[in-house]
């Protein structure tokens, strides 16, 4: 697994004629020589550069302290996010998988290849407090680039040079904070030097064979260029209205997503169930605020939506009967044989689940996933806002009330109803109406106040006893699975048997709980 850290750092074009002064600079004691490092550096992208354009880059570096694979993105607050890996990862023309798989919603599956070879000779300098601690680099980089076969030709009549050289200097935060970045950069004004135009080397060496008008990003922008609204016109939310405060909600489940595309991808833990919650999310707010919005445009969005909901919840169903039976396996008397049982209940599951997340990526792959994050991101970026989105909190509440309604009705339905498949079905409906309600009253908080709060913790206090009764379900079903994938004598035989009886030992029990956060629904 890569390393990740933070950097900040700040390039400009050219270097000083003369050192620094440690006088102009806040808590800098003195400069210190921090040597001469030669770099030697390989860039890789895709045809059209899609890694630059989103301020992303991706290197193989030999030489230096840092020599191994890179991977930076674009941080939110003007730093930048490094992932590295060692050398060994991947071949000189290979990369590593993991990097591939966290670049793989930027390439948007297109082949990525060598375009710019770099050799730096690097001059360091220290700039160290009364401790000696290092609170900022100094970088004098002379660079030397090459263009490879992998980058574009020049988009227009000009012919880039397929060579380059130049001076840039960098600075870096080590243990220093933004107010000395801020105080380096006034003294280089104040000696001539100015901001590179391209604040990565990439950027430089490709800059005559990026398109016209496009943004690469940078350290100080937040590094990616936002996809353009949709033809159709958008109201632009008005401040403090609820329109705003869905815009904002909106913004937040888009940029959870992109951010959970490489977790799910290198199966981190937890990742699958973080962004199938992130997906309902998204369908819950559309759903919700259905009276303020265009249905045309997020009609179709929320049918795709659901479609990658469902992708998702083959994994995440496989990793909840894993989890649940597996523990209740480990907790069975000795006849019921509970290593083995346990055992057998985690070998099936586990292959179902690789079977499912395999299926996952697979779709995380192809255009309609991509197409579906690309209509996500115009979503949030302008949502579809019809004319009552311009109320405020009033507009809020009432969509609240309609939910509690909702929720409640879908209830009162199932626990009308004798105890067997109908009524399971019926709770599960409920649970899902629950879950709405949740997330509809998160999609407003804090703006809605008091009443959306309330509403999301007594629509919680139904949600989760009816999902541990259908957690009861689906395990039934995958105990019988189990059994009938194993042979008769086996020694779990019996222990699926007790673990079977046992899923519904605590139905009654659910379904009080639920009955009596109903109760509390209305209040």
């Amino acid at each position: 697994m890569a390393t990740v850290h933070k950097e900040t750092e700040r390039t400009y074009a050219g270097a000083l004629d003369h050192p620094l002064s440690a006088e102009r600079l806040p808590q800098v004691a003195g400069m210190r020589t921090g040597g001469t490092e030669r770099l030697d550096a390989v860039y890789f992208d895709t045809p059209d550069l899609r890694l630059l354009r989103r301020g992303v880059t991706l290197r193989r570096r030999t030489g230096g302290h840092d020599e191994g694979w890179h991977l930076k993105t674009p941080g939110e607050d003007g730093s930048r996010n490094e992932s590295r890996l060692p050398l060994a990862d991947g071949a000189a023309g290979h990369l590593p998988p993991e990097l591939l798989a966290r670049t793989a919603l930027d390439t948007r599956g297109r082949p990525v290849a060598p375009v710019v070879h770099l050799r730096t000779r690097r001059d360091l300098t220290l700039l160290v407090d009364e401790g000696g601690n290092t609170l900022a680099e100094l970088a004098r980089d002379t660079v030397s680039a090459r263009v490879l076969g992998g980058a574009p030709p020049s988009p227009g009549p000009a012919v880039a040079p397929d060579a380059v050289d130049w001076v840039e200097t960098e600075v870096e935060l080590v243990d220093g904070g933004t107010g000395l970045l801020d105080a380096v950069e006034a003294e280089f004004h104040r000696r001539g030097l100015e901001r590179a135009a391209q604040q990565s080397k990439l950027g430089h060496a490709l800059a005559g064979r990026l398109p016209d008008g496009a943004d690469v990003g940078g350290a100080d922008d937040g590094g990616w260029t936002r996809p353009a609204a949709s033809g159709r016109a958008a109201r632009p939310p008005r401040s403090g209205s609820v329109g705003e405060a869905l815009t904002g909600y909106l913004r937040d489940q888009a940029a959870a997503l992109r951010t959970l595309d490489p977790a799910v991808r290198l199966d981190e833990p937890d990742s699958v169930h973080r962004m199938r919650v992130h997906v309902r999310r998204l369908r819950s707010a559309l759903a919700a605020h259905r009276r303020i919005l265009d249905r045309t445009a997020t009609d179709p969005l929320d049918h795709e939506l659901r479609w990658f909901g469902k992708v998702l919840g083959r994994a995440r169903d496989a990793e909840v009967i894993a989890g649940r039976l597996g523990a209740q396996a480990e907790d069975l008397p000795p006849e019921g044989h509970p290593a083995e049982t346990a055992a057998r209940i985690r070998t099936w599951s586990g292959a179902r689940y690789r079977e499912a997340h395999h299926a996952a990526v697979r779709a995380m792959d192809g255009r309609r996933y991509f197409a579906l994050l690309d209509a996500v991101e115009r979503l949030a970026e302008r949502p579809p806002l019809k004319g009552r989105a311009t109320r405020g909190r009033a507009e809020a509440r009432r969509m609240l009330d309609r939910q509690r309604g909702r929720a409640a009705r879908r209830l009162d339905q199932a626990l009308d109803m004798a105890p067997g498949p109908q009524r399971d079905g019926r709770l599960h409906r409920a649970r899902k109406a629950a879950k709405r309600a949740r997330y509809a009253a998160e999609s407003v908080t804090p703006f809605a106040g008091r009443p959306a709060d309330r509403l999301r913790k007594r629509a919680k206090g139904i949600q989760q006893p009816l999902g541990a009764h259908q957690d009861g379900v689906m395990g039934e079903r995958a105990l019988a699975g189990i059994a009938d994938a194993g042979p008769p004598d086996d020694r779990s035989a019996f222990g699926l048997g007790i673990l079977h009886a046992r899923q519904r030992a605590d139905a009654a029990r659910q379904v009080k709980a639920a009955a009596k956060a109903r109760k509390r629904l209305a209040g």
